[in-house]
């Protein structure tokens, strides 16, 4: 095509093409007219045929042209959806979520907002959390991971565990020890109010941990509520590479020998190797009895729960009560190698899930004594499922119950010696529940 161009009464130049139509107007007129040269029919045919199809296609590329434009002015971003019919045997009526993933992208007014990934990952996470269960939930591929990185032993946060109390708020399950958690001063049972200035009464638990990890060297803020007081302390805690050895050895010398200390932080993927590894040295030493300490643990994997507690005693490690009323149980999975060491079990606040089955299958087989505070009362039974595109479910499918029959969620343990720590005693490090252990053995 030609350009030309033409100066306006100011001087000003702007450039001007000539238009398909123009172009298509111009071939048609000037065409020379047949004077001396006689063309054959079918050639004059195709002469024609051609002219009539330049012109379609010119009409089609500037009616094209002007729907691209119109789309760039009135931009909506189309989400295209898969997999749109619901399992077999349900009746549902999708109307309604169809008619609105239809017009948030139309209507809202941040159109770069609009994600079809982003709506669907909401729209599920939804759907799961009107269960009410703060413990079930979606979690997007980013939240999963970061949950599979946490029973590794290995993230970058501030090193606490998170849950949820009785009333459904978000609380500290338990600091771990060594982390940037415990040098601030957070404890067991404090109450999240705000993390980084966002109100914590809405969010779910995946949602939670996310804003509360982050890189190394950068710092979170916390609002909390420390248990039976009314005033709130604001913290910034700096994250920290999190590196967390679940099973740590230590002696004390006694009248009648070496007593070993076996400090269980956790329960994740590492724990059976480093607990075997544990139990090996201790019986290798000789010691005399034995002090599992489960203060501020946790919990994490069931079956490393059974594993432990299968070292102590046989038979039933823990219940499991479905939603038809059916109960399963779960037994020692080994031979136990301590059978007959004198052992005594520490727990507090912040013992929770796992290290909960393991107290509960010691008191009610009878096994040691319990000593310490209640624990955390987190009962409930969560099954990983693993989904598409690296997203998961955590969904709660029982409830536990001690050998006995004993509900743990919402009621805890009992110890059999309750010895509360008190603030006194943490500034005096002073520890009134290890030595009550020691004393006993």
């Amino acid at each position: 095509m030609r350009q030309t161009s033409e100066t306006d009464n100011q001087g000003n130049q702007e450039s001007k093409t000539l238009s398909p139509f123009a172009f298509l107007a111009a071939l048609i007129f000037f065409m020379p007219e047949e004077k001396t040269v006689r063309l054959h029919p079918l050639f004059n045919f195709f002469i024609q045929f051609f002219i009539v199809a330049v012109i379609f296609f010119g009409i089609g590329f500037v009616v094209g042209q002007k729907k691209i434009e119109i789309t760039k002015k009135g931009f909506v971003p189309r989400i295209t959806v898969t997999n749109q019919l619901p399992p077999q045997n349900q009746n549902l009526d999708f109307s309604l979520f169809w008619k609105v993933f239809e017009i948030l992208p139309q209507k809202y007014i941040d159109k770069t907002a609009v994600d079809g990934q982003k709506l669907l990952y909401g729209a599920i996470s939804g759907m799961v959390r009107s269960l009410g269960d703060p413990y079930t939930a979606f979690l997007d591929p980013k939240q999963n991971e970061a949950i599979a990185d946490e029973l590794a032993g290995s993230y970058e946060g501030v090193g606490i565990q998170i849950g949820f109390n009785e009333e459904k708020k978000l609380v500290v399950i338990a600091p771990l020890k060594g982390t940037p958690a415990e040098s601030a001063g957070i404890q067991a049972k404090d109450l999240i109010l705000k993390i980084n200035d966002k109100d914590t009464f809405d969010l779910t638990l995946p949602e939670a941990v996310e804003l509360i990890r982050g890189q190394a060297g950068t710092k979170v803020k916390l609002v909390l509520r420390r248990e039976k007081d009314d005033e709130t302390l604001n913290l910034e805690v700096e994250r920290a590479k999190i590196n967390v050895k679940s099973v740590e050895v230590e002696y004390r010398l006694v009248e009648n020998g070496e007593i070993a200390i076996i400090k269980v932080s956790r329960f994740g993927d590492k724990t059976d190797s480093e607990w075997d590894r544990a139990v090996s040295e201790v019986i290798g030493r000789g010691a005399t009895g034995v002090v599992v300490d489960m203060r501020n643990n946790p919990g994490g994997l069931l079956t490393s729960s059974v594993h432990l507690a299968s070292e102590f005693t046989k038979g039933v490690i823990v219940k499991q009560q479905f939603s038809d009323g059916s109960v399963s149980s779960l037994s020692s999975d080994h031979e136990a190698k301590m059978a007959k060491m004198p052992l005594v079990v520490l727990v507090n606040g912040g013992s929770a899930s796992a290290s909960e089955i393991f107290a509960g299958a010691i008191q009610d087989n009878k096994r040691a004594k319990i000593v310490g505070e209640r624990t955390f009362g987190k009962g409930s039974v969560q099954e990983p499922v693993e989904l598409p595109g690296g997203s998961g479910l955590h969904i709660t499918i029982a409830k536990w119950l001690t050998p006995k029959g004993n509900s743990i969620h919402g009621e805890g343990i009992t110890p059999n010696e309750t010895i509360e720590l008190t603030t006194d005693d943490r500034k005096n490090n002073r520890d009134p529940q290890l030595d009550r252990a020691i004393e006993l053995l």
